[in-house]
C-alpha cells in the first residue's frame, strides 16, 4: 500500500519495453542476427538491456558503436538497421514475455473502469503484433507507438495527445514507466508518474528521481491510484 493519500486519475498510461514486457531476449537475439550478418561479433544479454529504451535507431547505434550516443558510419547504420528490423520482425514476440504482476495488474486497472494507453517509443510494426501476440492488445484504448507522432518519449507530445484522446487534463492522468526517459515525459506534460523497478533503466536509480513511487509489480499500482469522479 502506498505511504499517503491516493492520486486521483481518470487515465493510465503505460510503457511497454521494461513495465509491460521482458523484450529484452528478443532485442538481444535480433541485434545479433544483425551483427552476425555483418560478420560481427555478439553482445551478452545484459549488456544489450543496458541499450534499450530510446527507439530502435538508437538501439542498432549502441550496439554498432558500443557506446550510448556515439554514431557509426552511415553506411554500417543504413545495413544494420535493415538487418535489425527483418530479424525483429521475425522475433518479436519469441522470447518476450509480459512481467510477473503485469496481467493481475492490467485486470485490476480494467475492473476499475480507467481508461488505459499503451505509450511506448517502438515502432507500430512491431508494437501491434507483440501485444497481440501476448493478449495484452484488449486491454488498451489506445496505442501511441514511437512512430505515431511527430515526436516521441521524453518529448511530452504522446503524453497530452493520449490526454486529448480521452478528452482529460494531464493531473488527471498517470505514466507507469521504467525509465528516466518516462519520468521526463511527464514532468514536461504535467503529469503524475510512477515506475517500477524491474526495467531497463540505463543504470539509473529511479527512487532518486521525483516520482509519485516505485513499485515492483504492477499488480501493486492500486495502492496508489483511485478512480477519479
Amino acid at each position: 500500500m502506498a505511504a499517503g493519500p491516493k492520486i486521483a486519475v481518470r487515465m493510465v498510461m503505460i510503457d511497454l519495453d521494461g513495465t509491460l514486457i521482458n523484450t529484452a531476449p528478443d532485442l538481444a537475439d535480433s541485434v545479433n542476427i544483425m551483427l552476425q550478418r555483418m560478420g560481427r561479433e555478439p553482445w551478452p544479454l545484459d549488456k544489450v538491456s543496458t541499450w534499450i529504451g530510446n527507439g530502435v535507431s538508437r538501439l542498432v547505434k549502441r550496439a554498432l558503436t558500443d557506446s550510448m550516443q556515439d554514431e557509426p558510419p552511415a553506411e554500417d547504420f543504413e545495413t544494420g538497421y535493415k538487418l535489425f528490423l527483418d530479424a525483429y520482425g521475425e522475433n518479436v514476440s519469441a522470447k518476450s514475455r509480459p512481467y510477473p504482476g503485469v496481467v493481475d495488474g492490467l485486470e485490476k486497472l480494467k475492473a476499475a473502469d480507467y481508461k488505459l494507453a499503451c505509450v511506448t517509443n517502438k515502432a507500430e510494426a512491431f508494437t501491434l503484433p507483440l501485444l497481440a501476440d501476448l493478449g495484452l492488445d484488449g486491454y488498451f484504448e489506445l496505442v501511441v507507438s514511437g512512430d505515431t507522432l511527430a515526436r516521441k518519449k521524453p518529448d511530452p507530445l504522446p503524453l497530452t495527445h493520449a490526454c486529448d484522446f480521452f478528452g482529460i487534463t494531464p493531473d488527471h492522468g498517470i505514466l507507469i514507466g521504467d525509465s528516466a526517459n518516462d519520468v521526463k515525459a511527464a514532468h514536461a506534460a504535467g503529469m503524475p508518474v510512477i515506475c517500477v523497478d524491474y526495467g531497463y533503466n540505463q543504470g539509473v536509480d529511479l527512487t532518486t528521481l521525483d516520482t509519485e513511487g516505485v513499485i515492483d509489480s504492477l499488480a501493486l499500482l492500486d495502492g496508489y491510484i483511485t478512480p477519479y469522479n
